[in-house]
């Protein structure tokens, strides 16, 4: 996610922290810097250079001195940047009514992200559905309901039918049952007067509470006219950036809806339904220097484990239970919150250890991930819930390793990785901070820089 751009500004602090003296001629590097990664990034020149203008003048000012004038030079491009990417917007859901109708142009990932959208609240225990307005799209409706599916959360469609209204009339009653109910409305190539109308007449009809704009990142300058256009026309709410994972050039999509006052509420940022965040201007920017994101992390926690089965095992530990069913679940929400490169950017202190990660070794150990899966799954019941007669009984390792098409050495390991985590679920508070939601920094860290240092690849 803007890779380049977050090296640049980590760069640049850097220099400006470290810097004995800061020159005109290091503060024209950094300037030049600063400059050529924004506009790399998209963002608009204009803005580019009214920033880099400020920041210029204030390192330069004779007035302030030593290391109040480095405070102050971080200080304003931080505040400067997060300006740029405009004010976090909070989605506040009553207890029932909540209605939020999805717009955008064709290619954009509007449909995908509703199933995600669902996901999200559904997991903070919210009773969630979708319907399927749009009649125009060819198989948009089986899309919906073949994404929500997989999820568990309900789609109503009606694909023979071609007046959306219509189709809203006819489920309206049911759509009564849920606290959230998510719209997804037609597409096209661009907005159209007829497209205009035809999402006026189902907002009219579905009185929605909130109306989002999903637009990908990858759509540069032009996202400032879209926004524009689309707030103009229909009076949009919030604006969702899909494709975060996929470009560089996100910058103009992010910079763009802060401009035209379209406050960003989402960024997609993968192909899972777990790839959804929620957008906080000083996170992002927090994630871009370096400084990790917690908060974030931790919204990505939930998105991924259910809080029943986390009560529940929770439950089992303070009985002194922890099975290598409970480790293969553990495996599974793991794998769910995304790469181990990724979870890293968002712990502060450990975000510069992802570049040192290989490639490589990050493969072997989803592949290793995978092996623990299988083996688990040819193990009997008694094995499962006590491991340990494993290691006293090598011809039930070598049984299990045939039956599942691994190796000893594999299941030895998974044996260490199972004793490594239920000594940190015995030992910490992690479990009781992700069941309430209130894992503070410090305890974060630790147990994150413990499982770092003893992960192997």
């Amino acid at each position: 996610m803007l890779e380049k751009l977050s090296s640049v500004l980590q760069k640049a602090t850097d220099k400006i922290a470290n810097a004995i003296f800061l020159d005109k001629a290091l503060v024209d590097q950094i300037i030049k810097d600063l400059q050529r990664a924004l506009i790399e990034a998209d963002v608009n020149i204009s803005l580019v250079l009214e920033i880099t203008k400020k920041i210029k003048q204030a390192a330069l000012d004779e007035r302030i001195k030593g290391l109040e004038k480095k405070e102050h030079i971080i200080k304003l491009l931080h505040e400067e940047l997060v300006r740029l990417l405009g004010e976090k917007k909070d989605i506040m859901l009553k207890e029932r009514g909540n209605i939020f109708m999805m717009l955008g142009l064709y290619g954009q990932g509007k449909t995908t992200t509703i199933s995600k959208l669902a996901s999200y609240y559904a997991k903070r225990g919210n009773k969630v559905c979708a319907i399927g307005l749009d009649v125009h799209r060819p198989a948009a409706s089986d899309q919906l309901k073949q994404l929500c599916d997989k999820l568990n959360i309900p789609a109503f469609i009606s694909p023979e039918e071609k007046d959306p209204k219509k189709i809203w009339k006819k489920f309206e009653p049911e759509l009564k049952k849920y606290s959230l109910v998510i719209i997804d409305t037609a597409g096209r190539d661009a907005l159209s007067s007829d497209l205009i109308k035809e999402i006026k007449d189902i907002a009219k009809l579905a009185k929605p509470t909130e109306t989002f704009l999903v637009m990908s990142a990858d759509v540069g300058q032009t996202a400032k006219k879209q926004a524009q256009t689309f707030k103009e026309a229909l009076d949009i709410t919030g604006v969702i950036i899909t494709k975060m994972d996929s470009t560089a050039k996100a910058g103009g999509a992010l910079t763009a809806c802060a401009e035209v006052k379209a406050p960003i509420v989402f960024i997609g940022t993968g192909e899972k339904p777990s790839d959804l965040e929620s957008f906080d201007p000083d996170s992002f920017l927090s994630r871009l220097l370096g400084m990790g994101d917690l908060k974030s992390l931790l919204e990505k926690i939930h998105s991924v484990v259910d809080k029943s089965a986390i009560e529940a095992q929770q439950k089992r530990l303070e009985e002194g239970k922890f099975s290598l069913d409970d480790f293969a679940s553990q495996l599974e929400s793991m794998a769910g919150m995304g790469s181990f490169d990724k979870l890293l950017s968002h712990i502060p202190g450990l975000g510069h250890l992802k570049d040192k990660v290989p490639t490589e070794a990050v493969s072997k150990q989803e592949n290793q991930m995978k092996h623990w899966k299988a083996a688990i799954k040819s193990m009997t019941r008694e094995e499962k819930e006590n491991p340990e007669i494993l290691e006293k009984q090598t011809s039930r390792i070598a049984r299990i390793a045939k039956g599942s098409g691994t190796t000893t050495s594999d299941i030895r390991a998974l044996i260490k990785q199972y004793r490594l985590l239920k000594e940190m679920m015995h030992s910490g508070s992690a479990m009781k901070g992700l069941e309430s939601g209130a894992l503070d920094q410090k305890t974060m860290m630790k147990f994150a820089k413990k499982f770092a240092r003893k992960v192997k690849f």
